[in-house]
């Protein structure tokens, strides 16, 4: 962000800017809203609006190509073949239908494993439709007071579970029970040394069992 901050505050429509992934070391809303003020800042400011270079994995961005006259959308052309992608290494118009990121992280090495519950996560999200709740179909999303997207929070909705057998909750400590209404009894700024000696030694007794 020291970064950004100085390239928006010094930049010139003379500028060549090169902008790398804004946005990707906070939240998802949060990233994405910075991202999309930063690309209209430097579209709508005529002192800032130098030729700029902005790489992505907001698939959302792509809908300022379309309110946005300067603004044009590339990217890398992939093939899928027998479930596994193949990066072509050539830039054509138009946004990237997925990130790959998932299958990436499955040539990288990543456990099977991992990968297999990555792709039912993203599944998952796919479903709730996450990306068209910040507004990639027409204007910008609005912002609330604290800086999130209005219209794009989360859905209050739970992953799918991973397999694993349901875990049942154990039944309250009766020990544990009785050490808590100990403490909360006590009041350490009244107690002198002796007395938080004996309070701890009676919270001793009642650990062993024998309070």
């Amino acid at each position: 962000m020291n970064e950004t901050a100085n390239i928006l505050n010094n930049a010139t429509a003379r500028s060549l800017i090169l902008l790398d992934e804004v946005g990707r070391g906070t939240s998802t809303f949060d990233g994405l809203s910075l991202a999309w003020a930063i690309v209209e800042h430097l579209h709508e400011t005529p002192e800032r609006a130098a030729r700029t270079l902005f790489a992505t994995h907001y698939h959302e961005l792509d809908a300022l190509s379309e309110r946005l006259p300067r603004v044009k959308s590339y990217s890398v052309r992939v093939r899928e073949h027998e479930g596994k992608v193949v990066f072509l290494r050539t830039l054509v118009p138009g946004g990237a239908d997925h990130s790959y990121g998932i299958e990436v992280a499955r040539m990288a090495g990543l456990p099977a494993s991992v990968v297999a519950r990555a792709k039912s996560v993203l599944r998952h999200l796919e479903a709730h439709d996450v990306a068209a709740e910040v507004g990639v179909h027409g204007a910008p999303p609005e912002v609330s007071g604290d800086g999130m997207p209005a219209t794009g929070r989360p859905r209050v909705s739970a992953l799918p579970a991973a397999e694993a057998a349901p875990v049942a909750l154990a039944a309250p400590d009766p020990i544990a029970t009785e050490i808590l209404d100990q403490l909360q009894r006590l009041e350490p700024d009244r107690m002198t040394p002796i007395e938080a000696l004996m309070a701890l030694a009676d919270l001793k007794r009642s650990a062993a069992g024998n309070g």
